[in-house]
């Protein structure tokens, strides 16, 4: 057993046990179906000789549970626990009961070096095609479908009406009617889209096609099937013109011709790899430093982050309108897959947590009220939120002090890297 990992026996006896067992005898008594007797009124001996003591043990076992659990915090007060203690029934009689607590303190962590790591920067340029993609990317927001004449070809939007069969048969999930497709954007089976290319208004055809062997679908992963298609309609996407409209219609500040328009672009682009930069930057300090580091990581705070991971992987997941389980149909995956992709991850976080706590003692860095209070109201504004909401979401003015702390200790590297 790791030496920050402690096995705990707490006894519960004596007049507080025999209270529990008296409690969960009347809870349990009112429900007992004992012949002669009304409901809660059977002597505690008839009950116990047709039903037995164990379950009334149990019982009694969950109701002093949460004072034991206290009482171990108490003794232990000066461990500084970092993961849910785990909890054991490991003997329970008319007696006493004793419950076995396996508490889990934080690791002994060495710092290795963490000054003069010699990270450097990448520097930010903004190239003319990275601009021409832009403008071509916000031009295509703004740009019309216009019904078309003639065939369909990579980047039209044809409106078809498709039925997909297995074997001569229908399958389940296979039809749609008036289904807008844009060709070239990888949404259907591989080979469909292509076979589409080509094809007019009113124009039928049967697409060949195989179901990938990763398809979420048992019955027609890996399988060969035909779809019957009819093309309704051909749309192609119109740009539209950089004129006073188009730039009206942008709604930027100060942007009204094309030469504006690229040097705002310009902007937003360098701005964003300015940030991406800067993210880059400190993901390589930490690492280096982490290198340097000595820690064993224990196995309960990895599973504590990989569940928060997952929560919060679960909530983006919501705002796409997707629910965990359906992605979990999609890639063919699992829970337990998805924490193996994340373990890594979660592993490094729990380290640059480590790691920031252990600069922040060594270079005496605190931040005190005042500042966490000037912190809260400065990020509630950013949120667009009042001070005491966004407090109370973040988790109180402490867990405001301890960011904020983290932040400095984070400033604190980059200056002296």
């Amino acid at each position: 057993m790791a030496k920050n990992v402690k096995e705990i026996t707490i006894k519960v006896e004596g007049k507080e046990w025999q209270d529990a067992i008296n409690k969960a005898f009347e809870k349990a008594n009112k429900k007992a179906k004992i012949d002669g007797f009304r409901p809660g009124k059977a002597p505690k001996e008839v009950f116990i000789k047709k039903y037995g003591e164990t379950n009334l043990w149990l019982d009694a076992a969950d109701d002093v549970l949460q004072d034991a659990y206290k009482k171990m915090l108490d003794d232990n007060k000066d461990v500084e626990i970092v993961t849910q203690p785990e909890i054991a029934l490991k003997s329970i009689t008319g007696e006493y009961v004793e419950f076995l607590f396996t508490i889990t303190g934080r690791p002994e962590v060495k710092l290795g070096k963490y000054t003069k790591l010699g990270v450097k920067k990448e520097s930010t340029k903004v190239s003319k095609e990275e601009i021409d993609n832009a403008l071509n990317e916000l031009r295509n927001r703004y740009a019309e479908m216009e019904t078309k004449k003639g065939k369909v070809e990579n980047g039209d939007t044809a409106v078809i009406d498709f039925e997909g069969f297995k074997d001569g048969v229908a399958f389940d999930g296979g039809k749609g009617e008036n289904y807008s497709l844009e060709i070239g954007s990888n949404t259907f089976i591989p080979g469909f889209e292509e076979q589409i290319v080509g094809m007019k208004a009113g124009e039928e055809k049967d697409i060949n096609v195989t179901f990938p062997e990763e398809y979420h679908s048992e019955e027609l992963k890996g399988q060969p099937v035909v779809f019957k298609v009819k093309v309704n309609e051909v749309k192609t996407k119109v740009l539209p013109e950089m004129n006073k409209d188009f730039f009206e219609d942008l709604g930027m500040e100060g942007v009204d011709s094309e030469e504006a328009l690229r040097k705002e672009l310009e902007t937003n682009i360098k701005a964003h790899k300015e940030h991406h930069a800067e993210e880059h930057y400190i993901d390589n300090i930490l690492d280096k430093a982490i290198e340097n580091m000595e820690v064993e990581v224990p196995d309960g705070m990895v599973n504590d982050e990989l569940d928060r991971m997952i929560h919060q992987y679960e909530e983006n997941l919501k705002m796409q309108g997707i629910t965990l389980e359906q992605f979990y149909q999609f890639t063919n995956a699992n829970e337990d897959a998805l924490k193996d992709q994340m373990r890594e991850e979660a592993i490094k976080r729990i380290k640059s947590r480590f790691l920031l706590e252990e600069v922040k003692k060594a270079e005496n860095i605190n931040v005190t009220d005042k500042e966490a209070e000037k912190e809260a109201e400065e990020m509630a504004k950013k949120y667009q939120m009042e001070k005491d909401q966004f407090v109370e979401m973040f988790g109180g003015i402490e867990m405001v002090k301890y960011d904020t702390e983290m932040k400095k200790a984070i400033e604190f590297l980059k200056e002296n890297n």
